[in-house]
């Protein structure tokens, strides 16, 4: 008489295996809901191995917990829980970039709905306007903030002093001396006399501000007019919208470094505007 244990019955044995497998929804569907091209399309994203969820490339058939698992295409976090919101905003002077303000001003998260709390993708100061980005997808947000992604952002600056001279303009090109340290190169034109279009890739403090000053313009006025691929010319001063799908898409892209994100026919056309803005004079 064997002392080995009798075998289960199959049936325990296949639901004992079923339950050890990931719980959820497929994940072309999930792919596919967040507006990455067909169930086909991601379908044939996972064939390549271009996706991973939880750092382990996927397979067809993989189901995913779009609360809890970590889905990635090309490098890139993809925000799979239906809860995440992305707002573009256009922030006006005298709004402050935090949740909560002790003396009492107006902060970006006043502007925009109030559930699902959301935080700012960076910072721009109180005397700065322009585009920023409020999501609630950490992911994300940390990818873009972190220099080593290389996401540029653009700014126009009105200054002091006339007419840049071409020396001070290689100067911001080549990297200005600040107290905390030498700026990376950046790429510095300008479009009117006392106007420059200054972009960079590095996020210290008032880091514009402190560079104009430092080659003897200091900036009157400083507007963001792009982060990454993202430019609305059409949105005003106080006003927020959500991403449309290219746009997500193509910022998640940029975030990997991807030269192309991943299309299909079904997509609404992006509402982004031509990032050469101009700076509309003050009286």
């Amino acid at each position: 008489m064997s002392d080995r244990p009798a075998e289960p019955p199959l049936w325990e044995q296949v639901a004992e295996r079923n339950a050890a497998l990931p719980r959820g929804e497929r994940l072309q569907k999930v792919l596919a809901a967040t507006g990455y091209g067909s169930r086909r399309v991601c379908e044939e994203l996972i064939s390549a191995g271009r996706v991973t969820v939880n750092g382990e490339v996927a397979v067809l058939g993989r189901r995913v917990d779009a609360a809890n698992d970590r889905v990635e295409v090309d490098g890139a976090p993809i925000g799979v829980r239906p809860d995440l919101v992305y707002y573009l905003l256009n922030k006006p002077v005298g709004v402050v970039t935090t949740s909560r303000d002790t003396h009492g001003r107006p902060t970006v998260v006043d502007i925009v709905p109030r559930e699902p709390r959301v935080f700012s993708v960076g910072r721009l100061d109180v005397d700065t306007e322009g585009l920023l980005l409020l999501t609630n997808d950490g992911d994300l947000a940390n990818r873009i903030a972190h220099p080593s992604h290389g996401i540029d952002k653009e700014y126009l600056v009105e200054v002091r002093g006339g007419r840049v001279s071409p020396g001070a303009i290689r100067r911001l090109r080549d990297g200005v001396e600040l107290e905390d340290g030498i700026t990376a190169p950046a790429r510095v034109s300008q479009p009117d006399p006392a106007v420059l279009r200054i972009t960079i890739h590095e996020g210290r403090n008032r880091q514009v501000r402190r560079m104009c000053e430092a080659v003897g313009h200091p900036v009157t006025r400083l507007v963001r007019t792009r982060i990454g691929p993202l430019t609305d010319r059409s949105l005003q001063p106080g006003s927020w919208r959500e991403l449309t799908i290219d746009e997500w898409r193509a910022l998640t892209a940029a975030v990997a470094g991807a030269a192309d994100p991943p299309s299909h026919p079904g997509d609404a056309p992006t509402t982004s505007a031509n990032p050469t803005a101009t700076i509309e004079r003050r009286d």
